[in-house]
């Protein structure tokens, strides 16, 4: 009976967009909890249990925040506020499983957003402007969904920049891939860049005119990376990713990881993101720098290399019995204090913008590399079909193109994979226009084959008449003579 009501609830809500309840105020907003804060604003007493998803490596930073919360509003109810290890790329997939028995706050992947505002579970931000103006502008974007902010920004570091050894490279050697191959080369060590990935593989595409994202439903993606048409086309940026992908200076995997690889000499750049940076410091000391992404040559031109940002957002399940008061834990967790604290102890990168401005946070080279970046990243906003589709391409071109398939054909099989739609790369509606043009050449064709006909047949008509003609004079001619010959003889006779 319980699983069929959940379902019914989904359904309307997937139908509706919205259901307003017993003390919902806005008809567009979620599902309001029965529990709601009283019109003088204060929050209701009495016994208060919160349930708490988070990473599993975040159980002591949790439970210090839960701890600091619970001594700050002591008093004002009984809490019992449980922190439960959870995988956050799980989450959307877990909480919508079972929305009813879902947790009251959790930590969540920017790229889950759309979903879990479309089911009804997560419940508009109420203080959305404070909440917006403490943040970075780009992480309050990624917790919004049309100008509505849904989430809460924790973290604003999930993205990748370049790391590198200052002991081998300069700061000119790094601006583009060209002088870091030729350098790492020269010193006979490598560069390394997870080009198999999809993740770091758009790095690639996602600064050309070329573009990739989902579609209204929120989960099939468009994509025309194989485009023929574009300033910068398809086939270009496969050239290029081959002819990095295959130089001796460049390596795509490795056994034992970046920093590993970093530690035993091996790597003296590589393209990777914050949680590395406390095991490249030890790898390289005081010789350890980071940047930006370099640009590239594609086209025969320098483009800058582009990348995906990510962002962890915490969500308050409009379905909670205690959602005030969850809200309210959720904007604590987030806060300045909490984002510094959660730097301190788990190295992740505030989106807080007083808590990135100040102490370590601001001295991270790896945060200043993110920052940089920023200016050339986008949010992930692909579907589940991008990944292997963008694997399997990624991998054929680190690996030289074994298949020894045409770049278009490679870049064909990869669209199609994504987008689950037969593309060869050309503009809508050039197949249309391609059937008209073949109509259209048959026609002039036939046109031409008849008026060709034509005048072979009315040449034909004169040849034949001419000939004709000649031939009657040739016979009147020749009838004359004999009868003028017969005449003549006659007369003979006659004398």
């Amino acid at each position: 009976m319980h699983k069929k009501i959940q379902a019914i609830l989904l359904a309307a809500l997937l139908v509706l967009g919205s259901i307003t309840g017993c003390g919902a105020k806005d008809n567009s907003a979620p599902v309001a909890s029965e529990e709601e804060v009283s019109e003088d604003g204060a929050l209701p007493s009495g016994d208060v249990s919160l349930r708490v998803w988070g990473a599993e490596e975040d159980a002591e930073l949790v439970n210090s925040i839960i701890s600091s919360f619970m001594s700050k509003y002591q008093g004002q109810a009984n809490f019992k506020i449980t922190f439960e290890p959870h995988s956050e790329a799980n989450c959307k997939d877990d909480v919508l499983s079972d929305v009813l028995n879902a947790p009251d706050v959790f930590t969540f992947a920017d790229d889950q957003l759309m979903a879990l505002v479309a089911s009804g579970v997560l419940k508009k931000v109420s203080n959305d402007s404070e909440i917006s103006s403490r943040n970075l502008g780009a992480a309050s974007d990624a917790a919004s969904v049309n100008g509505t902010l849904y989430a809460y920004p924790l973290t604003a570091d999930n993205g990748y920049f370049l790391f590198y050894n200052q002991k081998y490279l300069s700061e000119e050697d790094v601006q583009t891939m060209d002088g870091l191959l030729a350098a790492a080369s020269k010193c006979g060590k490598q560069v390394f860049m997870e080009m198999t990935s999809g993740w770091y593989m758009y790095s690639f595409f996602g600064n050309t005119d070329m573009e990739i994202g989902l579609n209204d439903d929120g989960i099939s993606t468009f994509c025309n990376w194989n485009a023929k048409y574009t300033n910068i086309k398809g086939v270009d940026v496969a050239e290029a990713m081959l002819k990095i992908g295959t130089n001796p200076a460049f390596s795509t995997t490795s056994n034992d990881g970046f920093v590993a690889g970093a530690a035993d000499g091996t790597f003296v750049a590589g393209v990777s993101g914050i949680w590395d940076e406390n095991g490249i410091k030890e790898a390289w000391g005081d010789d350890y720098a980071a940047v930006k992404l370099p640009t590239y040559t594609v086209a025969g031109q320098q483009l800058q290399m582009s990348s995906y940002a990510g962002y962890k957002l915490v969500g308050v399940n409009s379905y909670s019995p205690n959602a005030a008061w969850a809200a309210v834990f959720a904007d604590w967790m987030t806060n300045e204090e909490n984002q510094t604290l959660r730097f301190t102890m788990r190295g992740q990168g505030p989106s807080n913008t007083n808590a990135a401005g100040s102490g370590d946070i601001a001295q991270s080279k790896a945060l200043k590399a993110l920052q940089q970046q920023a200016e050339f990243s986008s949010l992930q906003r692909v579907g589940g079909t991008y990944w292997d589709a963008a694997t399997t391409f990624g991998t054929a071109m680190a690996e030289g193109n074994p298949s020894g398939k045409s770049f278009q054909a490679l870049l064909n099989e990869m669209v199609t994979g994504i987008t689950g739609e037969e593309t060869t790369g050309d503009p809508e509606g050039a197949e249309v226009v391609e059937e008209v043009v073949e109509e259209v050449t048959e026609e002039a064709a036939e046109e031409v084959v008849d008026e060709a006909t034509e005048e072979a047949s009315e040449e034909a008509v004169e040849e034949t008449t001419e000939e004709a003609a000649e031939e009657v004079v040739d016979e009147a001619t020749e009838a004359a003579t004999e009868e003028s010959t017969t005449t003549d003889a006659d007369a003979s006779a006659s004398n």
